[in-house]
């Protein structure tokens, strides 16, 4: 007998529990969708991370770090596309890697995207504080300054790294955010929807006023030299004769790092698929969402990359508040408050995608056994949503986000939603083995070197980040495995299934051996 550890569920399986009770509501459609999509990935990037990717790494040559990302990104989403046709139900890449990898290996990517979502979620609180205080600022308002960030936070000074305190309790900004967006979520996906959609206009709204008005202030000569770091910026596992292109400060640095850098920006196109059980056509929509809302983003990241680093010289970006403050550099002070509203407005949107999607996957584990069913798999009989766990996200995020810095939120988020990738490029190879005749109606194209080459492309990012992330990536995944042998192992459906198929097939022979015996004998 197989080992428990890898045991497959069955696609038919999977597609027969599409038709039970306690399902989502299907009330998406394939442009509610792509807003998901574009509501997630607009807004951290473009506000936030892309300041200190071109003051740091990349230099003008960001506007190619957006365009690796952007392929390695294309690669996992053309992956996530087919799956997501497949079996549109909810729990995105953990259901896939549990139809085609194994149970063990479900575990690890449910447990590695709430890196990506839960993690994540907090990382989007923190900014969206600091950026909602600088609003206020403009109006001459100020938060306490023992309620307005974390209570701690780390300086490297001589090349070495300490925690030092902020004079501050908790990040309130940032917990009250959170509540307003859990109630939203609760309420239910149609209303989430919309107010999601809402802000998804607003915030492209303001993208492109950057680039418009922008475009009249660029500078070629700010993109000389392009890339003032060159083009690499790979370093295995931190290891100095193993890096290929610069270091500095025992960090990669170049285009390479970049796109690593700022891969944050794009996570959000793969939340689409946590939608699928709640889209109204989800073997044509979600694929269309995905990738989409993927082709529309990286076009704006590299649009917004060229402006902001052809308006200012890259040394000279303001690593906090990169776009409105490039405006003020040029004069253009009114600039400022706009911008600052997009900036609330786009990370507002991320964080309602990224909360929207937790509780998503904790309701596909908990279906399985994984996780608690009473709780986790609990659907309001009113507004059709996961309420318990939603509630649960929220408090984790809230505190998350309230009593930790954004440097170890942000580089956590990263590396495991690389790996998520590069998994599910690999379950799509799986499946096309196992089974070849399963109704896809949709197709990765040019198999298998889509998937091999998605696979590479993500491994080379994690390789780009600094060998801290690895640690940090391995201790969240023994916390991990202590919960999974601790509790879901012990209470996994599919493994009870098995048990229970094992025992009757031995009492069956059990009272088969004796008649047989006897007859021969006779």
């Amino acid at each position: 007998m197989s080992s428990p550890l890898f045991a497959k569920k069955p696609l038919a399986q999977i597609l027969g529990e599409m038709e039970g009770e306690g399902r989502l509501k299907r009330v998406l459609g394939p442009w509610g969708l792509t807003a998901l999509g574009v509501g997630a990935i607009i807004g951290t990037g473009i506000f936030v991370l892309i300041g200190k990717a071109a003051h740091d790494q990349a230099g003008p040559a960001l506007m190619l770090s957006f365009v690796v990302a952007g392929i390695a990104c294309i690669f996992a989403a053309l992956c996530y596309a087919e799956f997501a046709a497949m079996v549109p139900v909810a729990g995105s890449a953990y259901t896939y890697a549990y139809a085609t990898l194994g149970e063990l290996f479900a575990w690890i990517i449910g447990w590695d995207l709430v890196l990506e979502y839960a993690v994540g979620a907090a990382t989007v609180a923190h900014g969206w504080s600091k950026y909602f205080q600088a609003l206020l600022g403009i109006f001459h308002l100020h938060v306490p300054t023992i309620i307005s960030t974390a209570p701690f936070k780390y300086e490297v000074q001589e090349k070495v790294s300490r925690i030092v305190g902020t004079g501050s309790l908790f990040d309130l900004p940032a917990v009250a955010i959170t509540a307003v967006i859990t109630t939203i979520l609760v309420l239910g996906i149609k209303e989430s929807a919309r107010f999601n959609a809402t802000m998804v206009i607003v915030k492209l709204s303001v993208v492109f006023l950057v680039i418009a008005l922008g475009a009249f202030y660029i500078d070629p000569a700010n993109w000389s030299p392009f890339a003032p770091k060159g083009f690499a910026g790979i370093s295995f596992f931190g290891v100095k004769e193993w890096t290929i292109g610069g270091l500095e400060d025992g960090k990669p640095v170049g285009m390479l790092a970049g796109s690593a850098m700022i891969f944050f920006a794009y996570i959000g196109f793969d939340a689409v698929s946590t939608q699928s059980e709640e889209a109204k056509n989800p073997k044509r929509d979600v694929p269309f969402g995905i990738i989409v809302s993927l082709i529309v983003c990286t076009i704006l990241y590299v649009l917004v990359a060229g402006v902001l680093t052809g308006m200012i010289r890259y040394d000279l970006i303001d690593k906090d508040a990169p776009v409105s403050n490039a405006f003020m550099q040029k004069g253009l002070t009114w600039a400022n408050t706009v911008i600052t509203i997009g900036a609330i407005t786009g990370i507002t949107s991320v964080l309602l995608v990224m909360m929207l999607s937790q509780p998503r996957i904790c309701l596909a584990m908990a279906r399985d056994g994984l996780l608690p069913k009473s709780f986790f798999a609990s659907i309001h009989p009113t507004f059709h949503t996961p309420w318990k766990s939603t509630i649960l996200t929220g408090l984790f995020v809230g505190t998350l986000g309230a009593l930790l810095p954004i440097d170890i939120l942000a580089e956590l988020v990263n590396i495991g939603t690389l790996l998520a990738f590069a998994i599910v490029c690999g379950a799509v190879l799986i499946m096309r083995k196992t089974n070849p005749d399963a109704v896809r109606p949709f197709r990765v194209p040019l198999m298998p070197w889509t998937a091999i080459l998605g696979i590479a492309t993500c491994f080379m990012l994690m390789c780009s980040l600094p060998v801290e992330n690895w640690l940090r990536l391995f201790g969240w995944l023994a916390v991990g495995f202590v919960i999974y042998f601790g509790y879901s192992r012990k209470n996994s459906a599919l493994n009870l299934r098995n048990i229970i198929a094992a025992d009757r097939a031995s009492a069956a022979a059990l009272e088969t051996g004796p008649a047989a015996a006897a007859a021969g004998e006779a």
